[in-house]
């Protein structure tokens, strides 16, 4: 089935993402400050809310985290796709579950993590070939037709 290959790349890519950002939280200086003296003061300020950790144990945490729930999503969604597709496609409240899930991401990417004009132009390009996905089953009467703002 067409539509479960689709999702079960899309979770593989996420998967793969989660694994490598874990990867890169516990070694590697890939997310590291470039600041040398940066690392340093974190590893030593600890945050307003308590004193029993520092902000870079924060950091280390909550960049764990955000891998961990980019692999549970990969896995999960991954299984459903290959293993129990009528499960995943019956169910709506999983299908929006999934789709909430990445748009959420995307938009917290899009405004605290990559701010260039490459990461737009993608989205603009992935935006672009999901509307052409999601129409082409619409008979062509009702197909919907993208435009530009001005």
């Amino acid at each position: 089935m067409k539509s479960s290959a689709f999702i079960a790349a899309s979770a593989g890519i996420i998967l793969i993402l989660g694994l490598v950002h874990l990867l890169y939280t516990f070694h590697g200086p890939n997310l590291h400050p470039r600041d040398p003296n940066l690392t340093v003061t974190m590893m030593t300020v600890s945050p307003v809310i308590t004193r029993e950790t520092t902000i870079w144990r924060v950091w280390l945490g909550l960049n764990a985290s955000l891998s961990l729930g980019l692999i549970l999503f990969g896995a999960l969604y991954g299984y459903l796709a290959t293993l129990q597709s009528a499960v995943l496609f019956r169910s709506t409240f999983l299908l929006a579950l999934g789709l909430t899930f990445l748009l959420s991401y995307a938009v917290v990417a899009r405004l605290y993590f990559f701010l260039g004009r490459c990461v737009e132009l993608r989205w603009r390009r992935f935006s672009t070939f999901l509307a052409s996905s999601s129409t082409e089953h619409m008979r062509p009467e009702k197909s919907f037709q993208w435009s530009r703002a001005g």
